[in-house]
């Protein structure tokens, strides 16, 4: 009989429940057991939902309050000193705190203190918290969350799977914070392993008979000594008493195909729906006893599967050996919503075209009944013919393809793909044009969103606010923002995007080719969650989506205006894709939308403008032998957005929680002149790169964290711009938060951007 089963679900629930829970217990508004609550309700739910599916195992551990990577380093007991950890059991505020800096709202004797870095969890859109390693790490056992949620579903009567993330792959995402220097991480192998065997050992201890191991950066260009690594790991966690499922996702195995399928642990799954050339050489080198888990519903999109493609790929696996198959999704379904049930607002046809994180059970099971009972059983015959029908639709739809959208495409030639002058020409211009003083001041785009803003948008899209009302209450919003910036002294101000739910959503409920989601959400990170826009079709635009907007913004002040635009491949990467054309054909669609955007805007008297590429690195291809294509397409796309303007208009663009260093001369070629990106978190350790590369135009380094509620100091943000002044001319440097504004509270924001104005004043005048 084929077995069927999952790598993890969506913990945030149908409606937010977890975020809102969290924060509620951020802000006092709920106890640490109302918390835990929510979160055993949420769980019990999730579980249920896939028994009543018919999974054969059902993984528990994939839960987490903010991160899975950040559940692993407290199960390790690896907590940085800064924490004041007490050395027991990892409370749910230290984890707060490793996470966003701070835990509770109001908590007795509680100190701000820097937040872990964050960053992508590699090329999707979740981040993690990254782990911290000292030469001298100590690992011990320090949380029960994972031990106790084993015996919360064993309770129930779950066949639980334990998820843990493998030793390999946390040491590899982990970074050195060692006084002395760095180190060789591999040196603390020997005594994490015994820590590993020891969780490994409690899991078998309660009746647990398989546990998945997540190992993802098997799918990596690894060095020589990794690989041996992974021999040496495996062999030692080996027990008897339990069978090791190893969990590779995200891509092929590539040369560490032979390696991953002899490993000794009793099942190995592979990603079929990123590597499905990898499936009969999987077959050939595994052992017979091992069960091969085949990756077959694509867990990072949201379109419904082939199923005779799915058919196809199992017989083809049960026709080569004897191996054990199990089918599964491709990766954890944390990455797609919950349910398309949800979406009573979709129109039919497209409805029909999707699948959620609950139908992508529904239709491993279609396949589960389709391999053991015959695809012509009547109880399958039915749900196969829908399946295939809902396929048969989409590829015939004439709502998917414009002929003029992809004539203008067609037309694209080089000459769009470059500035009238090189960057020194053109800086010279703006200088003359925009008289700003050194060390200029700006913020990222986003002001915070209150709920008096969320309710008005609300009532609006409703229909209980009148069009011309909700307009002048924007704009009554967008005249105090301006205001409060003029008070605070900021050079280059922005509207503060009141108008706008999402940096992506907003523009793509403007642009043809785009269908939106009502309760489609997933997580970014902790208790952020976004709700990507769907594109199933060619993408152009029907009329300028911001121009009166920041129109409007300008009239209100003599200070230059900062347009803000998301640019062509942050869109492409945080939305859900269409999967029947090339992705940068996507991509420059939509740059040849946002060009018109651009040209209408300049054309209005902004000569600022701000294109987002927050996620050009996130989505760079996880061997270094595609890296090439995907930049040159995604630099294509930028620059065909960007370059219709004039010398005197400034181009700025923002990237945030990504390591540059590897692609930096492809953000060099994007040619923006003005890029602004995170270094907060990593205290300035972003910008080591231009120490060797000489980047050529201006740069604004995050001098603080606006994840974190803690304010900062301005010694801190001195500091930080001194060291950002050791890379890079002081004359090319700007002063700037790490990201948008949004997600703060304005007493936060008032506070750190005061200080923020005050240490920019000090360095002008260090410098004068």
């Amino acid at each position: 009989m084929t077995r069927i089963h999952n790598l993890g679900f969506p913990r945030i629930g149908r409606h937010r429940e977890l975020k809102r829970a969290v924060e509620a217990y951020w802000a006092g508004e709920l106890d640490a057991a109302g918390l835990e609550a929510v979160g055993r309700d949420l769980r019990r739910r999730h579980w249920q939902l896939q028994r009543d599916a018919g999974l054969d195992h059902i993984p528990v551990g994939d839960f987490s309050w903010y991160d899975q990577v950040l559940d692993m380093s407290c199960l390790l007991g690896v907590v940085p000193p800064r924490f004041d950890w007490d050395g027991g059991e990892v409370d749910l505020d230290t984890l707060f705190r490793m996470a966003r800096g701070r835990a509770r709202a109001g908590e007795t004797g509680e100190r701000p203190v820097d937040a872990c870095e964050m960053t992508k969890w590699f090329d999707t859109n979740y981040h993690y918290i990254v782990p911290e390693l000292r030469r001298d790490q100590v690992f011990k056992i320090s949380s029960n969350k994972l031990f106790a949620e084993v015996d919360e579903a064993l309770a129930l009567g779950i066949d639980a799977r334990p998820v843990i993330l493998g030793p390999l792959t946390w040491l590899w995402l982990a970074k050195l914070r060692d006084p002395a220097g760095d180190f060789d991480r591999l040196d603390l192998l020997d005594d994490l392993l015994v820590v590993y065997g020891e969780i490994l050992g409690r899991l078998a201890e309660k009746g647990v008979q398989w546990v998945q191991v997540d190992e993802p950066i098997l799918v990596l260009d690894l060095p020589r000594a990794w690989q041996s690594a992974f021999e040496t790991a495996y062999n030692r966690l080996q027990r008897r008493d339990l069978q090791v499922l190893l969990a590779t996702y995200f891509g092929e195995l590539g040369d560490n195909l032979h390696l991953a399928a002899t490993l000794p642990v009793a099942g190995l799954h592979i990603d079929l729906v990123r590597g499905e050339q990898q499936l009969v050489s999987v077959l050939d080198h595994a052992p017979s006893y091992k069960v091969i888990s085949l990756g077959i519903i694509d867990g990072r999109n949201v379109w419904r599967a082939d199923l005779d493609h799915c058919l196809a790929l199992v017989d083809r696996a049960r026709r080569q050996d004897a191996h054990e198959l199990w089918l599964a999704p491709s990766c954890s379904l944390l990455h797609v919503p919950v349910d398309l049930a949800e979406e009573t607002e979709l129109d039919t046809e497209l409805r029909d075209w999707l699948a959620f994180a609950t139908q992508k059970l529904d239709e491993l099971a279609i396949l589960r009944d389709a391999m053991d009972r015959g695809a012509d059983d009547p109880s399958v015959a039915p749900a196969l013919a829908a399946a295939r029908a809902a396929v048969s639709s989409r590829r015939a739809s004439t709502r998917i393809h414009r002929p003029a959208v992809q004539a203008r495409l067609a037309s694209v030639g080089e000459d769009m793909l470059k500035r009238r002058s090189p960057y020194a020409a053109r800086r010279e211009k703006q200088r003359r044009w925009l008289k700003l003083p050194p060390f200029p001041t700006t913020t990222i785009g986003s002001f915070p969103q209150t709920r008096r803003i969320r309710e008005l948008r609300r009532d609006y899209r409703q229909g209980r606010l009148a069009e011309a009302d909700y307009v002048q209450a924007m704009r009554n919003e967008i005249q105090r923002v301006v205001r409060k910036q003029e008070e605070l002294g900021l050079d280059v101000l922005v509207h503060g995007e009141p108008e706008r739910n999402d940096m992506v959503e907003y523009f793509g409920e403007q642009l043809d080719g785009f269908a939106f989601t009502r309760n489609g959400w997933v997580q970014s990170y902790g208790s952020r969650c976004v709700k990507p826009p769907i594109i199933y079709g060619d993408v152009s635009r029907p009329r300028p989506m911001t121009v009166e907007w920041i129109s409007y913004a300008q009239s209100c002040t003599e200070r230059p205006m900062k347009a803000m635009l998301t640019g062509p491949v942050t869109i492409l990467n945080w939305s859900f894709v269409r999967d029947d054309q090339p992705r940068a054909d996507t991509a420059m669609q939509i740059a040849l939308a946002l060009r018109d955007e651009v040209a209408d805007l300049e054309a209005a008297g902004i000569r600022i403008i701000q294109i987002d590429e927050a996620a050009l690195r996130e989505r760079l291809p996880l061997r270094r032998r595609d890296w090439q294509h995907y930049l040159d397409w995604a630099v294509r796309a930028f620059r065909l957005t960007a370059s219709g303007v004039a010398d005197e208009t400034q181009i700025h663009t923002h990237m945030c929680y990504s390591e540059f260093n590897d692609i930096i001369a492809a953000i060099a070629d994007m040619d923006a002149d003005v890029i602004t990106i995170e270094t907060s978190r990593s205290n300035m350790e972003l910008l080591d790169v231009f120490e060797d590369f000489r980047y050529p135009n201006e740069i604004g380094p995050g001098v603080y964290d606006i994840h974190s509620p803690n304010i900062p100091t301005r010694e801190h943000i001195v500091g930080l711009m001194k060291k950002a002044a050791q890379r890079v001319d002081a004359e090319r440097l700007w002063v700037n938060p790490d990201c948008g504004l949004k997600t703060r509270q304005w007493p936060e924001v008032e506070a750190a951007l005061k200080t923020m104005v005050e240490a920019a004043r000090e360095l002008r005048a260090g410098a004068g």
